[in-house]
């Protein structure tokens, strides 16, 4: 089922923001291409996987926090049940209110002066390209597959636009996209990569 995100879009909250101060090396009407990567680019609920930790909870409250700053307190503690809430469709647990409020409180305590840490990306299409997932597919592997090296980033990016199509992600597949060997894949996907290549595949 998909996520409610009335009460996010109807209050103007911000979840996706593209790269402030990083110039990207290819921008086109479609995507922007970064060479060396971004930590920049915040694109919450992106992918169809709901969020099934507290650790992964409190990141995702993290960005909400940092990318609204026009919300005071209560008005986070709200935004927050609405995540927490099964019904939307954002947690696969439930989250009892007085350890939600602890949370809550302890991300707003935080110091914003530094990002969210974040995923680099290499890879960023606009919103409304209008392109299919498949094509979004051929053009992911296409720019990173002409690369010399392998990054985290860069199956991190693939494995995204493979789960946007409908596909199962596979090592297999991870290399053919990338023009490389499956060791190289191996050697590149750190735990916290395969945990979340398992979950993506789980929540499909």
């Amino acid at each position: 089922m998909s996520r409610n995100l009335n009460y996010l879009n109807n209050n103007r909250i911000v979840y996706r923001r593209h790269p402030v101060t990083d110039i990207p090396d290819i921008d086109n009407e479609v995507y922007m291409f970064y060479l060396n990567g971004t930590y920049e680019c915040y694109e919450l609920f992106r992918s169809s996987a709901k969020i099934t930790t507290y650790r992964s909870l409190k990141w995702h409250l993290l960005v909400l926090w940092y990318l609204n700053p026009q919300l005071d307190q209560d008005m986070f503690l709200k935004l927050a049940e609405i995540i927490c809430h099964k019904s939307n469709n954002f947690v696969s647990f439930g989250i009892h209110e007085e350890l939600l409020r602890k949370i809550v409180y302890e991300v707003s305590m935080l110091d914003l002066d530094e990002p969210p840490k974040n995923k680099l990306r290499k890879v960023i299409f606009k919103y409304g390209s209008r392109l299919t997932k498949e094509e979004k597919l051929r053009i992911v592997g296409r720019l990173i597959g002409r690369l010399k090296n392998v990054t985290a980033g860069d199956i991190y990016d693939l494995m995204l636009s493979i789960n946007d199509s409908g596909r199962k992600i596979t090592i297999k597949r991870l290399s053919l996209h990338l023009n490389c060997s499956t060791r190289t894949i191996h050697r590149n996907m750190s735990e916290e990569l395969k945990r979340e290549k398992e979950l993506l595949n789980k929540q499909l």
